[in-house]
């Protein structure tokens, strides 16, 4: 019960901050003008700033395992889901074409940055948080490479490896390596402290767009059309998944810290990213919409059941 509560109350900061954002699109206070320009300073400066505080001085990124299998593992877990929500879609008939690859390709990434961080910065540690960035190194590769090139058409001139690299990614690939031969350690102080300030505003900034987003795609939506959508995207990535992965971290040998990572990302809704994506990649928006909004809503209940049964499960 306890451990229910802390995890409530890791969560649901996140929706109100998410609701807080939503609420100053309605009020005018952001204006849509000021989304874009946002999210590339988040994107390119506050979260890298994120990546490196988390990273630089962490021993548990100095053990090998610890660089190799985090990475393999998001892969591994987004390539699964989107295998298996294809398969929903074409069974239960989600859609046309469209429709289904856009189910498919949003059901299979679960939120990987803006819920899971504060919620592992709280349950666990920043050396567990850490590995959850690295982590997400696999889950860039699996969403670009399979999801964008092969799941949603293609109809941006970038090439899919100058969309891989992107801000948060580069910044792995360079903190890593200076946490692991201890660079950081002749930094001053000054620069860690800056980096710091900076990767403490990533989250709050991230999670008021995602509000502002939500606000501006549902206008014009009927929240009870078409409940088949949500409710399949809910089964999978809330129900059938978050077993799969629990079952995944109980039988295979990996550290604590990954293990943690596993338990957390079980419970995660949809990640929000695929909206955007959907609607610049010939995707259908309007499924993205309903499978993102759907998950994040109900998991405000199912991440601290998840969280609680997978704590005790795997003895964390």
């Amino acid at each position: 019960m306890e451990t229910t509560q802390l995890v409530f109350s890791a969560v649901l900061p996140i929706f109100f901050v998410i609701a807080s954002g939503a609420l100053a699109r309605r009020v005018g206070w952001l204006d849509a003008e000021a989304d874009r320009s946002l999210m590339t300073v988040v994107v390119n400066l506050l979260y890298p700033a994120l990546i490196f505080s988390f990273i630089l001085g962490n021993d548990a990124l100095r053990q090998p395992s610890n660089l190799i299998l985090p990475p393999l593992v998001g892969l591994t877990t987004v390539v699964g889901g989107f295998g298996l929500a294809m398969l929903v879609a074409r069974k239960f008939k989600i859609g046309n074409q469209k429709e289904s690859r856009t189910f498919a390709f949003t059901t299979g990434i679960y939120n990987y940055g803006y819920f899971p961080v504060p919620i592992i910065a709280l349950l666990f540690d920043r050396e567990t948080t850490g590995v959850l960035l690295v982590h997400n190194l696999g889950v860039e590769i699996a969403m670009w490479v399979l999801g964008v090139g092969f799941i949603l058409s293609r109809n941006d001139p970038k090439s899919i490896w100058k969309r891989v690299f992107s801000g948060p990614v580069i910044a792995i690939l360079i903190a890593v390596p200076m946490n692991y031969f201890k660079i950081d350690q002749h930094l001053p102080n000054f620069a860690l402290e800056t980096i710091n300030l900076l990767g403490q505003c990533a989250i709050p900034l991230g999670l008021i767009l995602i509000g502002a987003t939500f606000s501006d795609l549902s206008k014009g939506e009927k929240v009870t059309d078409r409940l088949k959508i949500p409710i399949a995207a809910s089964v999978l990535r809330l129900g059938i998944l978050p077993a799969a992965f629990l079952l995944t971290a109980l039988i295979l040998p990996l550290s604590i810290e990954l293990k943690s990572v596993i338990l957390v990302q079980a419970a995660m809704p949809c990640g929000v990213f695929p909206i955007v994506l959907a609607r610049h990649f010939d995707g259908s928006p309007e499924v993205a919409l309903k499978v993102v909004l759907g998950t994040t809503l109900l998991s405000l209940i199912t991440i601290p059941l998840w969280i609680g049964i997978g704590m005790k499960l795997l003895n964390l």
